[in-house]
């Protein structure tokens, strides 16, 4: 039977490893300890938790219902503890081999994560950033419980339970293929609108379901011709087709920047609502000196896109 008395915290790192890289050897390379070190201490998590946590097949060592189970508290319970002893720590971004973990959208991977790994890089060469796309109803417990840093995009029922900063205001256009028989102005009007053929890019994105909720107390009806999950594809879907897209008008200049003459973008026909796009995090890491460090990287990084808009 497990108890906190009869618990070494280094079984629980190997638990961790075994469940991450489903092999022994590669769990005892990651944790600097031989093969039967790792057997050994699997035997001991066996006898503890009275089930055998993990099943060799051919495709490698694979969790039983039990171990599924018990890796969320367990990673929650070693992520308190790397967090306990940092604060032991001086944060020294030359000198940190820190994992950060941050939950964005494609789009904010699109726009925004290589101008931030090339800071990173040049202030902090051995610091990691690990991206997620994290469903937005568990960014709640996973900033909570540290198993993520950050968390950033148009996250409006965060703000109740989170520390946050605005970083900019997002307006949409539409953005289709530059050819012949296009309006020659700014805005399209909504006959125009209504007659094309859209893609729905369905992005995690909590600001693609508001447009489209605009979109639909409107009672504008678009004709529906693709669904994506992401915007990364779209531009080859664009340039090759005569179908058009909803999209910030953020992402809309840089195709236009990566593919000069290409595309040609629109004012909606309708008024839709600015999106804003926030910074989360949770306040029990607050005064953390590295969360503090990287939160004011990506506040000034973010909120230069909004006054370059």
């Amino acid at each position: 039977m497990a108890t906190f008395n009869n618990m070494d915290l280094n079984l629980l790192r190997v638990f961790q490893a075994i469940a991450d890289e489903r092999s022994l050897t590669l769990a005892g390379n990651r944790l600097h300890l031989s093969q039967p070190a790792v057997s050994y201490a699997l035997g001991r998590l066996r006898q503890i938790f009275d089930d055998p946590l993990f099943i060799r097949t051919k495709e490698g060592m694979q969790p039983t219902p039990a171990a599924l189970e018990l890796a969320k508290p367990i990673n929650r319970a070693l992520q308190a503890v790397q967090d306990a002893l940092r604060y032991t720590e001086r944060f020294d971004p030359a000198q940190s081999t820190r994992v950060f973990r941050a939950s964005m959208t494609d789009v904010a991977e699109m726009m925004f994560l290589p101008d931030l790994c090339e800071i990173l890089t040049a202030q902090a060469p051995d610091v990691r950033l690990q991206v997620e796309q994290v469903p937005p109803a568990h960014l709640e417990e996973a900033l909570r419980t540290g198993q993520l840093d950050f968390a950033f995009g148009n996250l409006p029922a965060l703000k109740p339970v989170t520390c946050h900063e605005l970083l900019f205001r997002e307006t949409y256009v539409c953005l289709m293929r530059q050819r012949d028989g296009l309006p020659q102005r700014a805005q399209l009007e909504l006959d125009e609108f209504l007659a094309m053929s859209h893609v729905l890019v369905e992005s995690a994105e909590s600001s693609h379901h508001q447009v489209e909720n605009s979109f639909q107390k409107l009672g504008v009806q678009r004709r529906i011709s693709l669904s994506i999950p992401h915007f990364t594809v779209l531009p080859r879907i664009l340039g090759k087709s005569d179908l058009v897209a909803t999209v910030p008008a953020r992402i809309a200049r840089l195709f236009h920047s990566e593919h000069p003459g290409v595309f040609v973008s629109y004012q909606l026909p309708v008024n839709i609502p600015v999106v804003e796009v926030t910074l989360h995090w949770h306040q029990s890491f607050d005064h953390d000196a590295g969360n503090s460090w990287l939160r004011q990287i990506v506040i000034d990084l973010l909120q230069q896109y909004g006054r370059s808009s």
